[in-house]
């Protein structure tokens, strides 16, 4: 695989329509919002279908998720414990080629980074990922709707007929249009061995991240990716802030006065920076 030769930055575009796309367990998995009323999806969240998303590519990923689970452990201690090099490494106490052991094992851990500490381990390592992801915030302040449902059937067997319904909450977000941000950072990437190829994994990983993501929450459709933006610097420090960046992308809705109920409902605006210009792609 290639070097990673320069810094990138990119932004994701994305709607979110009659669903759930992080609940908060705090707050009876309600859709998460600020004190401002705006929509949020947690980085955690989009890590997570990050990595479901290279796994459907066939990549070996360290976190995974127990219903995705494709090689038989119950746990990361366990993953970790039956890779045969970082046994190796902490009978020699080497953080150092632990480390680099895991970063080529897993593309999670050479993205993203890890925190390998536990019980009866002798080295405890910390991995610092080039990957670093925003929390996506909705452009506007998000609708939330709230419904009761009910169990039409026992859920075991009883002799006094069917027992009273049960009851409990569903919550879902009428629209929402969402921002995910992030950067690749050049000199962590050198760090972790993370590829160019890499890079182009973790994009298409970007532009279909809802694939094969949906549930009785975030129903097949009721999200999709309009567009990523991916801008690519001509040196490894890059030419521009991440934050400068970030902010030559400007949406606004088009009418004040109307609730956006569409993506059609807003206008997108690239303000120019000099020397960098994005790659722009569709959703697929």
């Amino acid at each position: 695989m290639s070097k990673f030769t320069n810094k990138i930055d990119f932004a994701v575009i994305i709607t979110v329509k009659n669903a759930n796309p992080n609940g908060d367990p705090l707050n009876g998995n309600r859709p998460r919002e600020n004190y401002d009323g705006y929509g949020e999806i947690s980085d955690v969240c989009i890590k997570r279908k990050i990595r479901n998303r290279l796994q459907d590519m066939g990549e070996e990923i360290f976190v995974q998720s127990d219903e995705r689970c494709t090689d038989g452990y119950k746990s990361l201690s366990d993953r970790a414990k039956g890779y045969d090099p970082l046994e190796k490494a902490i009978k020699e106490k080497d953080s150092e080629k632990y480390a680099k052991a895991a970063c080529e094992k897993w593309i999670d851990v050479r993205s993203f980074g890890q925190v390998f500490a536990f019980k009866n381990n002798n080295v405890s390592v910390g991995v610092r990922g080039p990957v670093s992801i925003h929390p996506a915030v909705s452009v506007s302040p998000v609708d939330i709707t709230s419904m009761q449902i009910t169990k039409s059937v026992n859920s075991e067997p009883s002799d006094k007929g069917k027992s009273s319904d049960t009851m409990g909450m569903k919550h879902r977000i009428d629209f929402g249009m969402y921002v995910i941000k992030g950067s690749i950072n050049y000199q962590l990437a050198s760090k972790t061995g993370f590829s160019n190829e890499d890079a182009e994994k973790i994009k298409l990983a970007l532009r279909t991240l809802f694939e094969n993501d949906s549930s009785s929450a975030r129903p097949e459709g009721s999200m999709e990716v309009h567009r990523v933006y991916w801008w690519k610097h001509n040196s490894p420090m890059g030419q521009y802030s991440s934050a400068k960046v970030h902010k030559s992308l400007v949406i606004t809705a088009k009418d004040e006065n109307k609730v956006p109920r569409s993506f059609n409902d807003y206008n997108i605006t690239l303000n120019n920076l000099e020397g960098l210009v994005p790659e722009v792609y569709d959703g697929i």
